[in-house]
C-alpha cells in the first residue's frame, strides 16, 4: 500500500498533506511558508513562485518530527526523503535571507509543535519510531578526542576516497582556503591555491635559507609539504593520521622525486617528538583537535619550532551555537570538530607562548574557493554519483553550498595565525 493509500484510509482525514504541514509550520515560520511546499499525494501550500520543497515519502515526515531542525531536513535531503527543485543554492538563500527578515531561528520540539506533528503522523498512519541514520552518516564511538576515535572521525571524512576528492580540489589537492589575488577571468583555483602555498612559506621564512627543517602538522594530501620541498628547498616532514592521504602523497613524491626532501609520517600530532624545526605550519587542521586538547596542540607546536621560528596556523573560526559547525556538519562532515572566535584562539596560541606577529582574516577568500569547489563537483555529478553513491553526492551537494552560505554571511571565518617562539 502506497503512502497516499494509508493516508486516505486514514480516520478522519478528508485534507491534502501539504495544507495540513503548513498550518502548523506557519506559527514556527512567523507566517506563510517561505517555500512551496509539495507532499507525496501531490497536493502543495506555499506561495507561488517561490523555491519548491518535495516531501516524496512519509518518512520526511518521520525524520522532522524526531529531529526537527537542520538534521532532520538534512537526513531527509540526503536521502532524497526530501528534494528541492532548482539549484539547491538558490532555494537555501532564499530561506536564509527570510529567516534573516523574520528574525527566526531553528525550531525545538516545543510540546505544542511536537503534538501537532504526532497528531497528524497518527492520521496519517505513520507516527512510528525513528528511522535508522542515513548510511552516510557518521558513526563514531569512544573517549571523545582520544587517539582511536581521532583517528575514526577524521577516516570518515578524509579517507573517502582520493579519487572522489580529484573531482573536487585543484591539481595541488590543497583541501583549504585558498588566497585570491586577481579578478582576472584566467585566474583559477589552482592559482589561487599556490598562492596561498606561496603565501604560507614566505610568512614562515622558507625564502631566508635552503635546507631549513620545516613541519606540516596536519598536511592533508601533501600540498604545502610538497610546494615547500620543490619551490624552497625546505627538508619537509608531514604528519597525518589518514592512511588513504600518505598514500597519495608518498606516491607524489616518488613521482616528483623527492624521497630525499620530504616525509609524511602516519602520526599524531602529539606524537611528534624530534623537534625544534625551523619552521611549522598547520593549515585548518586545529579545528579537529577539541576544545579541551587545544593547549595541547598549540603546545605541542610550541616545542616542536626553534627560539626564533616561525609557526603558521590557518584556522576557521566561529560564534555562537554550534561550535562543530551545526547538527549537520557533525553528523555527516566531521565529528567532534570544535571552533571557536579568532580571538579566543589567539589567547589560547599566547598562553602556549607564542609571540602574535599577525592575524590575516580570510573570510571572503573562502566563500570564492567554495565556490570554485562547488563548480567542479557540479561539473563532475555524474562521476561522483557513480563512484560514491546517490546519497554520499547530495551529502557533498549540501556541505558546499552550505558552507558557502556560511562564510558569505559572516557566520563562519577563516584566519591566518603568524607566531613566532621567542629567543
Amino acid at each position: 500500500m502506497t503512502d497516499l493509500q494509508q493516508s486516505r484510509q486514514s480516520a478522519g482525514i478528508n485534507r491534502s498533506i501539504a495544507p495540513s504541514i503548513a498550518r502548523i509550520l506557519e506559527p514556527i515560520v512567523g507566517g506563510e511558508l517561505p517555500v512551496r511546499l509539495t507532499a507525496w499525494d501531490g497536493s502543495s501550500a506555499g506561495p507561488e513562485g517561490a523555491p519548491e520543497v518535495q516531501l516524496n515519502s512519509a518518512n520526511a515526515l518521520r525524520r522532522l518530527l524526531w529531529s526537527p531542525g537542520e538534521l532532520g531536513a538534512s537526513q531527509a535531503y540526503v536521502t532524497g526523503e526530501l528534494d528541492v527543485s532548482g539549484p539547491l543554492e538558490d532555494a537555501l538563500n532564499h530561506v536564509w535571507t527570510v529567516v534573516g527578515e523574520r528574525g527566526l531561528s531553528m525550531p525545538s520540539l516545543r510540546p505544542q509543535l511536537a503534538f501537532q506533528l504526532g497528531r497528524l503522523a497518527r492520521d496519517l498512519r505513520v507516527l512510528r519510531g525513528p528511522l535508522p541514520a542515513p548510511r552516510s552518516q557518521a558513526r563514531i564511538t569512544g573517549k571523545l578526542h582520544s587517539l582511536l576515535r581521532d583517528r575514526a572521525a577524521i577516516s570518515h571524512h578524509y579517507d573517502l576516497s582520493n579519487d572522489f576528492y580529484e573531482l573536487i580540489l585543484d591539481r595541488h589537492m590543497a583541501y583549504s582556503c585558498a588566497y585570491w589575488r586577481s579578478d582576472d577571468p584566467d585566474y583559477t583555483l589552482e592559482d589561487a591555491q599556490r598562492d596561498k602555498l606561496d603565501l604560507v612559506c614566505r610568512k614562515i621564512g622558507l625564502d631566508t635559507l635552503p635546507n631549513q627543517r620545516f613541519l606540516d602538522v596536519g598536511c592533508g594530501w601533501g600540498s604545502l609539504s610538497l610546494y615547500a620541498a620543490e619551490h624552497f628547498g625546505a627538508k619537509v616532514t608531514g604528519v597525518t593520521i589518514s592512511r588513504e592521504q600518505k598514500a597519495f602523497i608518498d606516491r607524489r613524491i616518488a613521482e616528483r622525486k623527492l624521497q630525499d626532501r620530504v616525509e609524511i609520517r602516519l602520526q599524531d600530532y602529539r606524537d611528534v617528538t624530534d623537534g625544534p624545526y625551523d619552521a611549522v605550519a598547520s593549515l585548518e587542521m586545529g579545528e579537529h583537535v577539541g576544545e579541551s586538547n587545544y593547549g595541547v596542540y598549540a603546545s605541542t607546536l610550541f616545542r616542536n619550532v626553534r627560539p626564533g621560528g616561525s609557526v603558521l596556523i590557518q584556522q576557521m573560526s566561529r560564534h555562537g551555537r554550534h561550535p562543530g559547525g551545526g547538527p549537520f556538519i557533525e553528523s555527516f562532515i566531521a565529528p567532534d570538530m570544535h571552533m571557536r572566535p579568532v580571538g579566543d584562539t589567539v589567547n589560547l596560541v599566547q598562553a602556549a607562548g607564542f609571540e602574535i606577529r599577525g592575524v590575516e582574516a580570510m573570510r571572503e577568500h573562502y566563500v570564492r574557493t567554495i565556490d570554485a569547489w562547488l563548480a567542479r563537483f557540479e561539473g563532475n555529478w555524474e562521476r561522483a554519483v557513480e563512484m560514491m553513491g546517490e546519497e554520499v553526492a547530495r551529502v557533498w551537494r549540501l556541505y558546499l553550498v552550505g558552507a558557502k552560505l556560511t562564510f558569505r554571511d559572516g557566520r563562519m571565518g577563516v584566519d591566518q595565525l603568524l607566531v613566532r617562539r621567542p629567543e
